[in-house]
């Protein structure tokens, strides 16, 4: 469980993180999204006990970051958004040497050390020196590092910051797995689409502080239930619009000069129907696709729709 009140971080008269609240359950994996400057990783070093709050508080897995640093540091595994590694180590050594900073059993450390290597797909790498690692690969092995110890909480500060497009799809694949371990696990980017595919939740870090939150289940069903159709056509605009006026399902139409985008409530099936009823009714539909939903936007929407409803 990770929980701050009012956690705030100042340079000087430059105020980086501004009475931050956040409460991250236990098993949950949260996404921290924000644009560069925002506060992510001034926010995270301070979870990690590698910055002092200059006011309020932040508990991880019981223990407060300023009063207790070393159960804190014990009961994280911290992966910075920039490191450095030990070059003249293979990475079995590696993963060795930060078993015994933690005391690890070495039965416990060789068992533990060989089943992380297969989560983050080095096994084929294990008497490699890590500097011959790609980018990619140190990543994953940070991720190993981050756990040789069994930390109940993981902090990752954009793990897919300069990765090239396969890299960072490989280690999507690791940071899935990392749900099955059912750890508690803060994870930050500047790209929200990244985390959606793994966060349970997500919140929007802006100008050091909490922006909006939502629930990643709850976008998913939304993104489900409502689509965007692009739908191509050779007749007029008064031809569709009559066409269009009496389905239900369809919320809204943007009209274009090539064509038009329908925000369409309903299923696969409903979708087909709604293409045969456009043929039906004499539109000469040239293209008709389901258009990406737009993860950002749709963020957005239901944070402000929650807001409204609280004012309300």
């Amino acid at each position: 469980m990770i929980q701050t009140q009012h956690l705030t971080k100042k340079f000087g008269r430059f105020t980086a993180v501004d009475k931050l609240n956040l409460y991250v359950p236990e098993g949950t994996v949260f996404g921290l999204v924000g644009e560069n400057g925002a506060g992510k990783t001034t926010t995270l070093s301070m979870l990690a006990t590698l910055s002092t709050p200059t006011s309020g508080k932040a508990v991880i897995n019981g223990y407060d970051v300023v009063r207790h640093p070393s159960d804190v540091r014990r009961s994280i595994g911290f992966m910075p958004d920039s490191f450095g590694v030990y070059d003249d180590l293979s990475v079995d050594e590696y993963l060795e040497f930060y078993a015994d900073c933690y005391a690890v059993p070495r039965a416990v450390m060789q068992k533990r050390r060989q089943d992380l290597l297969e989560r983050v797909q080095l096994v084929d790498k294990r008497h490699t020196y890590v500097n011959a690692l790609s980018r990619g690969m140190q990543q994953r092995l940070e991720i190993a590092r981050c756990l040789m110890h069994n930390p109940p909480v993981l902090i990752l500060d954009e793990p897919a910051s300069g990765l090239d497009p396969r890299s960072r799809i490989e280690l999507r694949s690791v940071l899935k797995e990392l749900k099955a371990l059912k750890k508690t696990v803060v994870i930050s980017s500047h790209i929200l689409y990244e985390l959606a595919e793994f966060a349970d939740e997500i919140g929007i870090l802006r100008r050091g502080q909490i922006a909006a939150v939502a629930s990643v289940s709850v976008m998913l069903q939304h993104s489900s239930s409502q689509r965007t159709l692009w739908i191509a056509t050779k007749s007029s605009q008064h031809v569709l619009e009559q066409a269009l006026r009496d389905v239900p399902e369809v919320s809204s139409v943007t009209y274009f000069p090539e064509g038009v985008e329908v925000i369409y409530q309903g299923t696969l099936e409903e979708q087909s129907e709604l293409l045969l009823k456009l043929l039906r009714r004499g539109v000469r539909v040239s293209q008709f696709a389901e258009r990406p939903t737009d993860i950002e936007a749709l963020f957005l929407r239901l944070t402000s729709e929650r807001e409204e409803g609280g004012s309300a």
